[in-house]
């Protein structure tokens, strides 16, 4: 260690009575799992505590009824019956030598209590903070002093429960603490309210009333939100937020501090390409405390990280998303294998899957959330089961996923690639603005590829059928992707649109590939909605060309809602000039107008145009599987019976995600008995039918 650069980073760091064994600490970020998946969830934390992370958090855990999250699945600590749940996490985290950390919640009017019928409560009476037409209630002080109460008992709670850090949480606009401390969220006129120090002392009680209740076993964190990025609207750091650190400098015995909200906090690498972006906010809070300051800002270079260490911005380097994407991050910086860090390319598939209530899923780790249910590890895969030979077709994110663990378990792979690249899809989107750093999901691929020497790799070959059955491999995994439509079939219509033939139509690919030859006006046709449209309309407008951007959705790029972009999509493409029209379907084209059909009323609007790019549906490219099956149908000569999969797009188009994983889950059930496939698809976490 003393030979190696980054061994600062593996220095223990004082929290309280506790110490961590090293600076990489994964602060607490949803998973999906909470208390309705409690296997799940230790599972998937151990993973990261065996992968080297000194200290391994939970989520929001919701220390009361009064605050239930619903339909969001997050972690519970409402009384003793969640312990043994709970317990289940810190055992599973302290086997590897990590300290487990639980961040203690009450959302106030984040919350909308939809499972327990509470009504919602805040500082404020005001509508809660979800799309629902109910309101918080102002709290009284006997609710002040019962939720101080709930607090206590959940720290204790925590303490019997094995954490050795408890959280108080002031963070994402998501709790009560910072609900009480902004100004715009409390008006209250009662000692609760008015002056910053007013504002403050809810966080003051809440810090010591914990470090009193278990402050000589555990460490106490405060995590902070020194900036809304509202500028004069919100909390700025360098004014009220910096003022809040001075007054609880020494109270706890780590700062956690981010910015807020969780769309600034967890920013895309589309809007925010930069690592270590939260750096300007907050170093300064280093330099008004003794304490250890924890920060993010999706940090993954190990250079980068040891200069925060350095130059005392930070103490510990803080990470969710770099953790999920590469849970062994810490472990592969200790031994200096830094080329093997699988990068968060910043997608937020992640945040998408605790919107949407399901297990936290990955683009760059195809096995974060399957831990407990199929046994999967990100660095470890079951050896092969005999000396069988593999071909894989195709060199997209499910060909190069497919062929690196098929290698992996250490069968001979023949991957072959009809184009000059490696890549398939992924290069294409990663060549558009904003998209560069999802290129690492093919780069750190291909470099793990390049160095085994059981995969033989062929660019520029085109298999047909006949070619599959002279090199006599038994085994054939096609991943030949899949190709947009250009007829406008799609979500909302299932038939061809009218006289289509009369204007230029293109392809998301197409436009890119003859954007020399394009005439505008453009129309991009978006009834995928999902994020690649928008993306389209925001390239081609910094070209200078006149876009239109038209579907038949109420806003632009829906599926964004769920990454905590969508905002910012449409803001960007209003900047660049860009012209929205939604709740319209392409009725027809006809002389170079397109006669747009509003979804509510079917009135009809005409608009101008000389090409068009359809972003509707694709269709798998299945040809060479076709052939293949229709050759063993038919008996026609073949010198051995083929085992034949689709995978990724070819299979059914979806995400880059989808893709990597179906490649995933194709290496890791090859050779698989169907009992065995089975059994993890039906693995799922009963509830005790016991009061």
């Amino acid at each position: 260690m003393n030979n190696n650069p980054y061994s600062r980073l593996f220095e223990p760091v004082k929290i309280g009575p506790v110490v961590t064994k090293n600076r990489f600490y994964q602060v607490p970020h949803c998973c999906g799992m909470g208390h309705l998946r409690p296997k799940a969830h230790a599972a998937m934390r151990e993973t990261k505590a065996k992968g080297g992370w000194g200290v391994v958090s939970t989520e929001e855990a919701e220390i009361h009824p009064s605050s239930d999250l619903a339909p969001y699945v997050e972690q519970r600590i409402w009384d003793k019956r969640d312990i043994p749940a709970l317990r289940l996490m810190t055992e599973a985290v302290h086997k590897h030598g990590a300290l487990a950390a639980i961040e203690l919640t009450h959302s106030g009017h984040n919350s909308t209590n939809l499972f327990s019928r509470i009504p919602a409560m805040s500082p404020n009476a005001q509508p809660v903070n979800f799309l629902y037409p109910k309101q918080s209630r102002r709290m009284s002080k006997k609710d002040i002093s019962n939720f101080r109460v709930w607090h206590k008992r959940a720290a204790l709670n925590a303490k019997e429960a094995g954490f050795d850090i408890v959280y108080v949480y002031a963070g994402h606009g998501m709790s009560v603490a910072q609900q009480f401390i902004l100004p715009d969220m409390n008006n209250r006129t009662d000692e609760y309210g008015g002056s910053l120090e007013n504002r403050l002392r809810l966080t003051r009680e809440l810090l010591e009333e914990t470090q009193e209740a278990i402050g000589d076993s555990c460490g106490v964190a405060f995590r902070f939100a020194v900036d809304e990025l509202k500028g004069k609207d919100g909390m700025q750091f360098k004014e009220e937020g910096r003022a809040v650190v001075e007054l609880l400098s020494e109270h706890p015995d780590l700062w956690d501090v981010n910015v807020s909200d969780w769309s600034n906090d967890s920013q895309t690498s589309r809007f925010e390409p930069n690592e270590g972006y939260q750096m300007p906010y907050v170093e300064f809070v280093k330099s008004l405390t003794t304490k250890p300051v924890v920060g993010v800002g999706r940090l993954t270079s190990p250079d980068l990280m040891v200069k925060l260490i350095d130059r005392g911005a930070l103490d510990l380097i803080g990470a969710a998303r770099p953790s999920i994407a590469d849970p062994y991050l810490p472990n592969k910086i200790k031994t200096e294998n830094t080329d093997q860090i699988k990068e968060c390319i910043g997608c937020n598939i992640c945040v998408s899957s605790d919107n949407f209530s399901v297990p936290i899923r990955c683009t760059q780790n195809p096995t974060m959330g399957e831990e407990w249910r199929r046994g999967w590890d990100p660095e470890h895969i079951k050896p092969k089961l005999s000396d069988q030979q593999a071909l894989v077709v195709g060199s997209g994110p499910a060909g190069l996923e497919c062929s690196l663990q098929l290698a992996r378990r250490g069968y001979q792979v023949t991957l072959a690639e009809s184009k000059s690249q490696l890549g398939g899809r992924v290069l294409f989107e990663s060549g558009l603005k904003g998209l560069a750093a999802w290129k690492r999901v093919v780069d750190n691929r291909v470099h793990e590829i390049l160095q085994k020497n059981n995969i033989e790799i062929y660019k520029e070959s085109k298999l047909t059928s006949a070619h599959i059955n002279e090199l006599e491999i038994k085994n054939i995994f096609i991943a030949t992707g899949s190709k947009w439509r250009k007829d406008g079939v799609g979500r909302s219509r299932r038939s061809p649109i009218k006289g289509i033939e009369s204007v230029k139509v293109f392809t998301p690919e197409e436009i890119i590939q003859e954007e020399q030859n394009i005439k505008d006006p453009v129309i991009i046709y978006d009834d995928e909605q999902g994020y690649l449209a928008g993306v389209l309309a925001d390239h081609l407008s910094s070209k200078g060309i006149d876009v239109t951007f038209v579907t038949p959705a109420s806003v632009v790029s829906p599926w964004t809602e769920s990454t905590l972009e969508q905002k910012r999509v449409q803001k960007s493409l209003i900047s660049a000039g860009v012209k929205i029209v939604c709740n319209s379907l392409i009725e027809k084209i006809e002389n170079q107008t397109a006669h747009l059909e509003c979804v509510f009323t079917g009135a009809i609007t005409e608009l101008s145009c000389k090409s068009v790019v359809m972003v509707t549906e694709r269709i798998a490219n299945t040809s060479l599987y076709d052939q293949l099956n229709e050759q063993k149908v038919s008996n026609k000569p073949r010198s051995i019976d083929q085992n034949i999969r689709l995978i990724g797009d070819a299979e059914a188009p979806g995400l880059i995600a989808d893709a990597v994983f179906s490649g995933h889950l194709a290496a890791q059930d090859f050779e698989a008995t169907e009992t065995d496939i089975e059994k993890a698809l039906f693995m799922r976490e009963m509830p005790s039918l016991n009061d």
